[in-house]
């Protein structure tokens, strides 16, 4: 038997598997937007600063890459 979760997320799967591959897209930027206004709002800070956060938490503990390292010398 499947719970309400399994469910409403075969449904939310069949939804974004109908969209063109150009409505995903735009699916996608817009929830980066929201996800973005909440973060920003959340904290009192302006849309850049809170890009800028953002961008350096998603590079935080990444390793840099040895093929780049090699190709820029």
């Amino acid at each position: 038997m499947k719970s309400v979760l399994d469910r409403l997320r075969d449904e939310d799967r069949g939804a974004v598997l109908a969209l063109t591959a150009a409505e995903r897209v735009a699916l996608a930027l817009a929830l980066g937007e929201r996800d973005l206004e909440a973060f920003r709002r959340a904290r009192g800070l302006s849309r850049v600063d809170a890009a800028r956060i953002l961008d350096r938490q998603k590079q935080y503990g990444r390793r840099a890459s040895a093929c780049l390292a090699v190709l820029i010398g």
